[in-house]
């Protein structure tokens, strides 16, 4: 009887193309997420409401395991994706709900949607495919000038509500992208140039008054810490008064005392490291290594280009957040409301980034056949 549970157990594990390397690498992240936004003082709206997300995460993620996800190569689906996308991102503008000065929401009541996150996983899959067929021919401006003008659609419809953080995750995609996919030297110069007028033209005539006063606070940070350097001051302090072991789960000063604005979600991982202290961030940077190392495993076995590039896309969405998160809450990088996967409190971001980790479990279902051998003899992960 056990054995015949443990073959059915196995079969099913199997089935769903899981890795379940990954999956466990995820889970503390969540575990750590919610006991850092937990007041532990009463009932936690933050806490509560991040539960219920995380479990319809959860089942997003394995449905999604379970789908074959090659329809997704087809030119009109991706096609009608992005038309969608845009439509609701412009829809945005006229019932979008304001938050933060930016109309970025829709408001159902009950919860509420943030359009430019799935936008990141549409991004993903129309350069996958882009570049899935046009691989030996990206020495060419024209697909790096194509494949931007798609980006550059949805970077300017999120860029205009104004939601500059997802603005920004959008543009360094398209970027990365392009930059594993293969370009000449040449054109990596001529994009940084046209990068560096792009900026120029948007400091001069679209970037509104907080957006400039927040980048010259990252060159200054303290010039203005009563200001609009108090958040990242602030966030320094925390992550500074973590020291080696932390001050302990609950006894964050910075967080609990409400010292640091937007704990739960700009600013978690200051928060965290004030908490869990260096052996904390420490651990937390390995768990994202490996989920980062298991990303790029399946992206190495799979069946076509576009399950590759489409990995790869999911593996470089993860490090952007992380890093400038990271960067923001250190102040090395200026303060653009970047959450952090898996950590930061929102059910947008979290349904994204398991919906694109579902995804790729389901495109490892039919992944390399000639690879199959040596995966197998992985001393992790299951087949």
């Amino acid at each position: 009887m056990f054995l015949y549970i443990n073959n059915l157990f196995r079969l099913i594990l199997s089935k769903t193309g899981v890795d379940w390397v990954l999956f466990f690498s995820v889970v503390p992240l969540l575990l750590a997420g919610l006991m850092t936004m937990n007041s532990f003082t009463g009932d936690s709206i933050f806490f509560e409401r991040q539960a219920v997300w995380i479990v319809v995460s959860l089942v997003v993620f394995f449905v999604f395991s379970f789908v074959d996800w090659r329809f997704l190569r087809r030119t009109d689906v991706l096609v009608t994706m992005f038309l969608i996308t845009c439509a609701l991102l412009i829809l945005l503008f006229v019932f979008g709900k304001t938050v933060k000065g930016a109309q970025s929401w829709f408001d159902f009541g009950f919860f509420s949607f943030q359009p430019s996150d799935p936008t990141k996983i549409v991004v993903i899959l129309i350069l996958a495919k882009y570049f899935s067929r046009r691989h030996i021919e990206i020495a060419h401006i024209r697909h790096i000038l194509v494949s931007g003008f798609y980006a550059f659609v949805l970077f300017l419809l999120v860029f205009l509500q104004p939601d500059f953080g997802s603005a920004i995750i959008i543009f360094l995609l398209w970027f990365g992208m392009v930059l594993v996919a293969g370009i000449s030297k040449k054109h990596l110069l001529a994009v940084f140039l046209i990068g560096i007028v792009t900026f120029g033209a948007l400091w001069a005539y679209v970037f509104q008054e907080y957006q400039k006063q927040r980048i010259l606070t990252f060159i200054h940070p303290l010039a203005d810490i009563r200001g609009s350097g108090y958040n990242a001051y602030q966030s320094t302090i925390a992550v500074g008064s973590g020291e080696l072991l932390g001050k302990g789960l609950g006894y964050g000063t910075q967080s609990r005392l409400k010292f640091l604005p937007e704990y739960e979600t700009d600013f978690i991982f200051a928060a965290y490291a004030e908490e869990w202290g260096f052996v904390g961030v420490f651990i937390l940077f390995a768990l994202f290594g490996i989920i980062i190392w298991r990303v790029l495993l399946s992206a190495i076995y799979g069946s076509s280009n576009f399950e590759t590039l489409f990995a790869m896309g999911i593996a470089i969405l993860f490090m952007n957040h992380f890093i400038i998160h990271v960067g923001m809450n250190i102040g090395l990088l200026p303060v653009t409301g970047t959450t952090v996967p898996f950590l930061s409190y929102g059910g947008s971001h979290l349904l994204t980034e398991f919906a694109g980790l579902g995804i790729l479990m389901g495109m490892r279902r039919y992944r390399r056949d000639a690879h199959r051998d040596m995966f197998k003899n992985e001393v992790v992960g299951i087949e």
